[in-house]
């Protein structure tokens, strides 16, 4: 536990922040958890499994994917430092509906759902910012189920640069990874590559070692649809 806080600043902090609790209330959610590391690429929850656990992310990066029929492997939600997975409603077991898979190493806290669900009850922050998640987990999934059926790869490609460009310098940093952009959109990378190319072609995008730049947000919006 001493390695994760020093590594992010410390749990306590990152809890903090996560929930909007005071440092007490961090340290009941350390207290009633267990620290563990998951190596790049790594299973952390198994679709179809039954946990009572909530996994809360302290380093690293998770994503949660699932298989079409023809396949193709799917992106259904991104976990990065501060978001929470696995079974939050206190009520038993909940059969997990993806695989949840380290894109790199991931550090986390793992608490029974029941402990977390006694703690919110007890302070209320906790259950406020826990519907809070949910509630923006739920508007991503639909804007990405809307992005599927509606966008082609190409607008879900562009689509995704607008969602990682900050708001306001327009700058991407790092860099995506092509490969993994196209895995997010679920497109291929050679499709990925093309669509970002004829954005730069048209001075919409400006790539540099360290960055990328939207130079025209206007032009990248209208190229979505």
């Amino acid at each position: 536990m001493a390695d994760i806080a020093t590594a992010s600043g410390g749990v306590e902090s990152l809890l903090c922040r996560t929930f909007g609790c005071d440092g007490a209330v961090a340290h009941k959610i350390i207290a009633a958890a267990r620290a563990r590391d998951f190596d790049e690429e790594a299973v952390i929850v198994h679709r179809g499994d039954h946990i009572a656990d909530a996994f809360f992310m302290v380093m690293g990066q998770a994503r949660g994917v699932v298989y079409s029929r023809e396949g193709a492997l799917v992106v259904a939600q991104e976990y990065r430092p501060g978001d929470l997975f696995g079974a939050l409603g206190g009520d038993g077991p909940a059969e997990q509906e993806a695989d949840i898979v380290a894109v790199r190493k991931v550090s986390s806290l793992i608490i029974e759902a029941a402990a977390l669900a006694t703690i919110a009850q007890r302070h209320g922050e906790i259950g406020l910012a826990l519907s809070r998640m949910l509630m923006t987990r739920l508007r991503e999934a639909t804007v990405r189920l809307y992005e599927r059926t509606a966008l082609s790869a190409q607008g879900r490609v562009y689509a995704e640069l607008r969602r990682l460009a900050d708001g306001d310098t327009l700058s991407i940093r790092p860099p995506p990874i092509v490969t993994d952009l196209a895995v997010r959109v679920g497109t291929t990378r050679e499709t990925a590559s093309r669509a970002i190319n004829a954005l730069e072609r048209r001075g919409i995008i400006e790539r540099s070692d360290g960055s990328w730049t939207i130079l025209a947000p206007r032009r990248l919006e209208e190229a979505i649809y």
